[in-house]
């Protein structure tokens, strides 16, 4: 359908990025090792996957988006997000249905303390859910449970439109993306990590969103440029925005990564400009907002940073494509039909 490449060049989206400044949490080393025993302890990966899980270094990444957080909180989002790659990495080779259904049994093991179906999903949710809720505020735990209703009716969607072959247009895809990318779901738990509970008002504050939204497509379009090699190669394209540009823009590969870079910079210049906007809402929750947007910028720096530090997306050659920013297109898997998955 689309033009034919063997590479592209990336966008230089960490020379955009010098805004924000990014560090890595000092509780890396044992939280990680700690929560990917966890993880493991429930053998809930095959080989292939398992390699996949090891080489993405999932907690590699909350060390860079939660630099600030303490250890026990930062253990907490550790496990976070060890259970969303099983979540993801589950639903991405289903059918809408069953990506819906999975999504049931992580939805009900968050909302309903001790709720089980008695399988290994429904716990590691319960565990995590029990570790998140001794300290997790009331206000932005029920704002969690809702980003979790959200990103699981997008992954369902998302399981659809891949069932389907569908394509969707770059309007419907932004809104998609925000909610099955679970960046809505990672920046709810700023609040936790930091020991705030922020009132609605702020939330529903218009420079406010605008500052938050810029923040979170900073995140969602960078992940996409740089996973559309891998996601290509599993035959995935269809919930990536460079598919996407190059349908609606009717352009190849290279063009449609050149304006993710070029949207990302007027990302970047409306994130600055709201920023110096925000209103105030009172001496105590100012203090806990500029808490809340300085924890926000460490997402996306330390997810690009992230990027290059592990083979997730550029695989060996991680070192190489962050310096050239060359990628060269990966053949397209072969179909196993296997399950790498045990239930």
């Amino acid at each position: 359908m689309y033009p034919s490449a063997k590479s592209f060049y990336l966008p230089n989206l960490l020379a955009l990025s010098t805004p924000f400044k990014g560090s890595t949490n000092p509780h890396y080393t044992k939280a990680a090792a700690e929560s990917r025993a966890w993880i493991n302890s429930y053998n809930i990966f095959a080989d292939r996957k398992r390699a996949f899980f090891i080489q993405g270094c999932n907690e590699l990444l909350v060390a860079h988006t939660y630099p600030h957080a303490e250890y026990e909180e930062f253990r907490t989002i550790c496990d976070f997000v060890n259970l969303l790659f099983v979540v993801d990495e589950v639903s991405d080779d289903q059918n809408g249905a069953d990506a819906r259904r999975t999504g049931e049994v992580y939805l009900n093991a968050m909302k309903y303390p001790g709720w089980t179906d008695g399988s290994k999903l429904a716990k590691i949710t319960g565990e995590f859910r029990e570790r998140l809720t001794r300290t997790s505020g009331p206000c932005s735990f029920r704002r969690f449970l809702k980003h979790c209703e959200d990103y699981i009716d997008g992954v369902g969607r998302e399981a659809e439109y891949r069932e389907r072959g569908e394509v969707l247009d770059m309007e419907s895809f932004k809104h998609l993306r925000r909610e099955n990318s679970a960046i809505r779901l990672c920046f709810g738990l700023f609040e936790f990590s930091l020991g705030i509970d922020l009132p609605d008002e702020v939330f529903e504050n218009p420079v406010f969103q605008n500052l938050y939204w810029a923040a979170a497509d900073m995140v969602c379009w960078a992940n996409d440029v740089y996973s559309y090699n891998m996601e290509q190669a599993k035959g995935h394209t269809g919930n990536n925005i460079v598919t996407v540009l190059m349908k609606a823009k009717g352009c190849d590969l290279q063009a449609a990564s050149d304006y993710v870079g070029e949207y990302y910079a007027g990302l970047m210049e409306r994130y600055l400009a709201n920023r110096e906007q925000l209103p105030t809402f009172g001496p105590e929750v100012d203090a806990d907002v500029r808490r809340y947007v300085r924890a926000m910028e460490n997402w996306p720096i330390g997810n690009l940073e992230w990027s290059f530090e592990t083979n997730r997306y550029f695989g060996p050659l991680h070192d190489e494509v962050k310096r050239t920013r060359l990628v060269v297109l990966t053949p397209r898997e072969d179909p196993d039909g296997d399950s790498d998955f045990e239930e």
